[in-house]
């Protein structure tokens, strides 16, 4: 069988190279290598990476963890924050176990369009988006997810979409765990203009 070309054989080396230097490699990585994509479907179809999402590829058989979705979405949507039931399960609170990627993105940007993973599009902006945004580190990507205290009041802000009994099981459960600090609660309960809502339950966790 005839080899391939040098020069081939040297680019799928860099890319493979690249692929073991992070452990999500998008296809924009190696663009900016001055290499061309063509090669990630080769190495596919060589079995040499796999194809996590679109654009998205690793090396075959690399660990993940359980919020590897998460990692996915920050890499394919730049300006978007994991939030309410995502960012809850993120921080081990309450017993949400959600099927889709929750985010928080401004109004006036376009909706994602992504075949993989399942997106639940919430709209925020201001104060209510830009604070409370911690970076996690998940499978060697910065993912922005909202703080647990901004999580817990957007929980309350948003009752009518996931419910007021998940919101009031999120405030318990995180104070419970020593994962909630009262003054950033009611700091948030401010900005989402819930102040009002939650008083008489933060109230009770105190009495």
């Amino acid at each position: 069988m005839k080899a391939p070309p040098t020069q081939i054989t040297t680019q799928e080396q860099a890319v493979l190279a690249l692929a073991k230097s992070r452990p999500l490699l998008r296809a924009r990585d190696v663009a900016d290598q001055q290499l061309p994509t063509v090669i990630l479907s080769r190495l596919v179809a060589a079995g040499r990476l796999e194809r996590v999402a679109r654009g998205i590829y690793c090396l075959p058989g690399r660990s993940s963890s359980e919020h590897r979705s998460l990692a996915e979405v920050s890499l394919r949507v730049g300006r978007g924050v994991v939030c309410l039931l995502s960012a809850l399960r993120v921080h081990e609170i309450g017993t949400q176990a959600p099927f889709e990627v929750w985010l928080a993105i401004p109004p006036n940007m376009p909706s994602p369009r992504l075949d993989q993973p399942a997106l639940r599009i919430v709209r925020m902006s201001g104060a209510a988006l830009a604070e409370g945004i911690r970076q996690v580190q998940i499978d060697g990507v910065e993912v922005p997810v909202f703080d647990a205290e901004k999580t817990v009041a957007d929980c309350f802000k948003f009752r009518n979409k996931i419910g007021l009994d998940v919101a009031l099981e999120a405030l318990q459960d995180g104070w419970r765990q020593n994962k909630l600090s009262m003054d950033k609660l009611w700091h948030y309960a401010t900005i989402d203009r819930v102040a009002n809502i939650m008083r008489p339950y933060m109230e009770s966790l105190t009495a």
